[in-house]
């Protein structure tokens, strides 16, 4: 019996892993537009405090996913326009939208590590949901 429960223990434990999963390139598809995600440029990913997997091909894609179904994000990834393919914390991150990057929905939002990026105004992913909302 004692067996059992820990088995089941490790089994709630594994199922609400919070940790991303890597984006297969080329093979994942956006779950926001569905496009296949294949710029490491511009992906970003989000993981649920209950450990579901959000993989995007932009930007914008999460930034929309997001505000229209409130998730509760434990994990909010987007990519370094600068090092594709690294993976930065959102909350971290500093982004541009600027007409010359062109991301694959058109929303031109570029990730930066840090502040040196000179190529437009600097947003927070907060500044970021905000104008995003006002969308509406």
């Amino acid at each position: 019996m004692k067996k059992l429960f820990f088995i089941s223990i490790l089994l709630i434990l594994a199922a609400c892993n919070t940790k991303p999963q890597a984006i297969n390139y080329g093979n994942d598809h956006c779950d926001f537009c569905e496009m296949t995600i294949v710029d490491q440029s511009f992906a970003s990913q989000a993981v649920t405090d209950k450990g579901k997997q959000y993989k995007y091909d932009a930007i914008e894609c999460m930034l929309q996913d997001q505000l229209q179904n409130q998730y509760t994000i434990a994990t909010n990834l987007v990519s370094d326009y600068k090092n594709p393919g690294e993976m930065l914390n959102a909350y971290k991150a500093m982004f541009v939208i600027n007409d010359s990057i062109k991301s694959p929905m058109g929303g031109n939002i570029a990730a930066f590590k840090d502040k040196s990026n000179k190529a437009g105004k600097l947003w927070s992913w907060n500044e970021l949901q905000e104008k995003y909302s006002d969308h509406d």
